[in-house]
């Protein structure tokens, strides 16, 4: 499985930004999908994850505020981002894992390039 990320850039704080991870394969819909960031000096974390068929599960820190969702018929994943803050500021990326609504990074198996989301405020 191969993922692209895209769609970061610059918001102003309060703003929308909504990325999309496209990947190849045909067996997308068996994974479910996740998105982590990386801000400047610190761990990577687990921001959402979505299940073949729509579950979901979000990080408390972005719950209410952030929106995954996925297009099993085009291999895309999609996270939506509203109210943006400052703290929001990193690098995103969307990866696949086989296992079920994972939120630990090691448990994912492919890896897209990241995409970066600016907040000003």
């Amino acid at each position: 499985v191969q993922l692209q990320a895209s769609g970061g850039g610059l918001a102003q704080a309060g703003g929308s930004l909504r990325l999309s991870c496209a990947a190849s394969g045909r067996t997308f819909r068996t994974y479910t999908m996740g998105w982590f960031r990386q801000a400047p000096g610190k761990e990577r974390e687990f921001v959402a994850c979505i299940s073949g068929n729509g579950v979901t599960y979000y990080a408390d820190s972005v719950k209410g505020r952030f929106t995954i969702s996925r297009d099993n018929a085009k291999n895309t994943v999609y996270l939506q981002m509203n109210s943006l803050k400052s703290e929001d500021t990193a690098v995103y990326y969307c990866a696949a894992s086989g296992l079920w609504l994972r939120t630990t990074s090691d448990d994912y198996d492919y890896w897209g390039q990241g995409t970066l989301v600016t907040v000003s405020s």
